[in-house]
């Protein structure tokens, strides 16, 4: 019996070892495959750290769901350089508009209590503030349908936060845009329903309702009707943030990796996402929860229907869902919402079904999200096999002769009214491109002697022209939206 109960105990901890072999492998794979938009034949992917230099990005945090079950979450990096205190999986960052999703589903449970219609007047529902109609929205009533779907015709894209020490303004306050807000009022700028008009204003609006609705402040509601059913324990509004949770703050930077000003903004816009703090690992809970009710396998929250009204594209034309954006990558499709703060950028992809899925959070500005973020789930969908998601196009880069590029170096002009310049220049024997309106150079490769591209433009086709004389005099662009030359000046 011993020898048996010995057996078992060996094969059960190798069959441990074996899984967590594989998924350290995977995680090695994910950290050494990163992609853009185009691969280069024959060349290996990159690493994350040394995108996350490239990007001048202090730290990212990431969480990886494969089968509805997070997997591996890991954190790079620092969440204060200053402090050498490195991001973990429990590193609060700043998700920003990723909220919106959160605010969606909260919403949505009140439709579901028969507490709220989403296609009645949003004056029905607020008390503590009406909102004022003018000539603008021609008689037509905003509904929280419009709201959840960027539809409402409404102003106020997103808020800039208040430094430590400044004064906060009220929700009222914020929408009257009445001092100490920093924003303008939310107006309407068109008819509601006309078109798609992204507003965090209009969001801030629908808090204010369901705050109204409930008889409770939105962040006790929101913790009460999504955080605490999901155990999302690391997930709080910055106006209720506990102290026990202020040490693992990371701190937000900007795209040159210096501060903000102050270690992050505080935003009392809360039901727009703004003023939230959270994990990817919580996050990664609050998509599987999802998922599973997407294919009918729980209900901690939403029935399947209300889900699947989510994720319905609001426009034949548009993938914008309520509070999600929907896209679809090869036969399939994902749910996800992305964010910026002051400092900070967050990304998400869950998938309709099967669930899988990523959240990425990163202290950093925005131009460095929009790549690194996109790359780190280009490499996730590649190691996990998520068919059809990441389908880069494939070029195949040669040498040049340093004679054929010695001619190229120099400065060009868009037009002779535009400020806007290039400047390509020798650096560590390759050549570089720097757009005077981009913050870093761009490495240049080539596909014959003439045609080059760029991993952090899509799509363009830039040629190198000549004057009847042969000599270099400017290079072409061909893009989506036309073609035009850039020349040579000096």
């Amino acid at each position: 019996m011993k020898k048996t109960i010995t057996l078992l105990v060996i094969l059960v901890l190798a069959g441990w070892k074996a899984r967590a072999q594989t998924t350290a492998e995977k995680i090695k794979a994910v950290e050494n495959n990163l992609g853009g938009w185009v691969k280069i034949a024959d060349s290996a992917g990159w690493k994350i750290s040394d995108r996350m230099a490239y990007y001048h990005t202090n730290g990212v945090s990431i969480a990886v769901i494969d089968n509805y079950q997070i997997v591996w979450a890991k954190g790079y990096g620092w969440a204060d350089t200053a402090e050498k205190r490195a991001v973990t999986p429990a590193t609060l960052f700043q998700p920003a508009s990723v909220g919106k999703s959160i605010h969606a589903v909260a919403t949505l449970t009140l439709v579901q209590q028969g507490k709220l219609s989403l296609d009645k007047d949003i004056n029905r529902y607020l008390e503590t503030w009406k909102f004022p109609y003018d000539t603008v929205s021609h008689g037509t009533k905003i509904t929280t349908l419009e709201l959840l779907r960027h539809m409402a015709g409404l102003s106020v894209h997103g808020f800039d936060g208040y430094k430590w020490g400044a004064p906060l303004p009220n929700i009222i306050q914020i929408l009257n845009g009445q001092p100490p807000a920093n924003n303008p009022p939310v107006r309407s700028i068109f008819e509601p329903g006309k078109r798609f008009e992204y507003s965090g204003g209009g969001y801030t609006i629908s808090g204010l309702m369901d705050q109204d609705i409930t008889g409770t402040k939105y962040a006790d509601w929101v913790s009460q009707t999504v955080f605490q059913p999901l155990k999302m324990t690391n997930s709080f509004y910055n106006s209720k943030l506990p102290d026990r949770l202020r040490k693992n703050l990371a701190t937000g930077y900007r795209y040159d990796q210096q501060a903000i000003g102050c270690k992050y903004h505080i935003y009392p816009e809360e039901a727009c996402g703004a003023g939230l703090w959270s994990t990817p690992t919580d996050l990664a809970r609050f998509i599987i929860e999802l998922q599973l009710s997407a294919a009918g396998k729980s209900n901690k929250i939403l029935s399947k229907a209300s889900v699947q009204q989510l994720f319905t594209p609001q426009t034949a034309d548009s993938n914008n869902g309520l509070g999600f954006f929907i896209e679809k990558r090869g036969d399939e499709l994902y749910f996800h919402h992305d964010g910026q703060n002051e400092g900070f950028v967050a990304d998400y992809f869950g998938s309709m079904k099967g669930g899988r899925g990523v959240v990425i959070m990163a202290n950093t500005d925005l131009a460095a999200y929009i790549d690194i973020t996109e790359e780190i789930t280009n490499s996730v969908a590649t190691v996990y096999g998520w068919k059809g998601f990441y389908a880069p196009v494939v070029k195949h880069e040669v040498k040049v002769a340093d004679s054929v590029l010695n001619q190229y170096p120099g400065r060009y002009r868009f037009n002779d009214q535009s400020d806007q310049h290039v400047d390509i220049f020798w650096k560590n024997g390759k050549l570089w491109f720097h757009d005077s309106s981009s913050p870093q150079p761009w490495l240049m490769h080539f596909t014959n002697d003439t045609d080059f591209f760029f991993n952090e433009v899509l799509y363009n086709i830039h040629s190198f022209m000549r004057d009847k004389n042969g000599k270099v005099d400017g290079f072409m662009i061909k893009a989506s939206d036309g073609e035009f030359k850039v020349k040579k000046v000096g």
